[in-house]
């Protein structure tokens, strides 16, 4: 009798596009597993990364400000979460392997460091080999989570790795992630720095905003019809020069106005020396890493060994973790 994941997988060829990365075209897993009766192989990524640890911190660590007082501010995770429904918006339109681009969007991320890019630029300049959150995303899902790693689809991983930085997914799939994870945290943090008071309504630039929306939900519509109107039957995703132009714009008004804000700079100031003493402080005393880390050491420098455990670190438990360590407790006499 036929299951059901083979249904779904008969319904994917004759329903989705010539374009798309269709499961059973699959470059499968490093270790080979059982094949489940209800889920297509990427249903079964999709499923191991949200029920990951890693997945799970994202709620507590840094999209733009660091550790903001209020309900409504971003997240890692509701970024992700975010990306994960404009990618799946602009695939499920273009005909293109849903369940792909959804596993892979809620995995770009999990490598992220806290305190967001500025947690990023500090390890970076501290290990060896530097450190990028994509390449550490992927080493999360093929290594670190639960010891041994997700043993995801070969698609997915790529997605995870390529979904910023110069070099280009292989699949169609990756691309929309790619073309999303910049609509979304364009316009996210625009929202945020808003409510934060950093910049108002009318400090947008106005050309951009004729162009893209007076809204931020108009301008996400702009940019995801804009990709799907110009992809349509091709074996690419692309927008139109004025629209991507328009994106990109905004995007350096951001980096001008809202990512460099003086303010904001010196609270991530004290993010990186946190960051930095930890490092330091670890890689000394390495004996002192949680056990589930120091079971890498005789697999990978000490420096990489302990960049894995800051990375993973939500923003509260690299503040409760630094203030354990250097910071003195109150004497108290019984």
């Amino acid at each position: 009798m036929i299951t059901i994941r083979e249904q779904t997988e008969e319904n994917e060829k004759k329903t989705l596009s010539e374009h798309a990365q269709l499961v059973v075209n699959t470059k499968g897993r490093e270790h080979e597993q059982e094949k489940c009766r209800f889920r297509t192989e990427y249903q079964r990524d999709r499923d191991r990364i949200v029920h990951s640890k890693s997945f799970r911190r994202l709620k507590h660590k840094t999209q733009v400000f660091i550790t903001p007082q209020g309900d409504h501010y971003r997240t890692r995770l509701t970024h992700t979460l975010e990306v994960s429904q404009i990618a799946r918006t602009i695939s499920r339109s273009l005909r293109l392997n849903e369940d792909l681009t959804e596993a892979m969007s809620l995995g770009h991320d999990l490598g992220h460091t806290p305190f967001g890019h500025r947690g990023e630029d500090a390890l970076d300049a501290l290990c060896e080999g530097g450190f990028r959150h994509y390449e550490q995303s992927l080493r999360v899902v093929d290594v670190l989570e639960d010891g041994h790693g997700l043993n995801l689809t070969y698609e997915v991983r790529d997605g995870i790795r390529n979904h910023t930085g110069e070099h280009q997914p292989s699949t169609l799939e990756g691309k929309v992630l790619k073309f999303a994870d910049k609509f979304a945290y364009i316009n996210h943090d625009i929202d945020d720095a808003i409510r934060g008071g950093v910049i108002c309504e009318s400090d947008l630039p106005k050309e951009l905003i004729q162009i893209l929306g007076d809204k931020h939900s108009e301008r996400i519509d702009t940019m995801i019809c804009d990709t799907v109107e110009n992809s349509l039957g091709k074996n690419d995703i692309v927008m139109s020069k004025e629209i991507g132009k328009a994106m990109l714009d905004l995007r350096q008004f951001m980096f001008d106005v809202v990512y460099n804000y003086p303010p904001k700079r010196e609270e991530e100031r004290k993010a990186s020396n946190i960051i930095e003493q930890m490092f330091y402080h670890f890689t000394k005393n390495p004996e002192l890493l949680p056990e589930e880390y120091k079971q890498f050491l005789s697999k990978y420098p000490v420096d990489r060994v302990v960049c894995d455990y800051i990375a993973g670190m939500s923003d509260d438990y690299a503040v409760h973790t630094f203030t354990n360590i250097f910071v003195p407790k109150s004497w108290t006499v019984f």
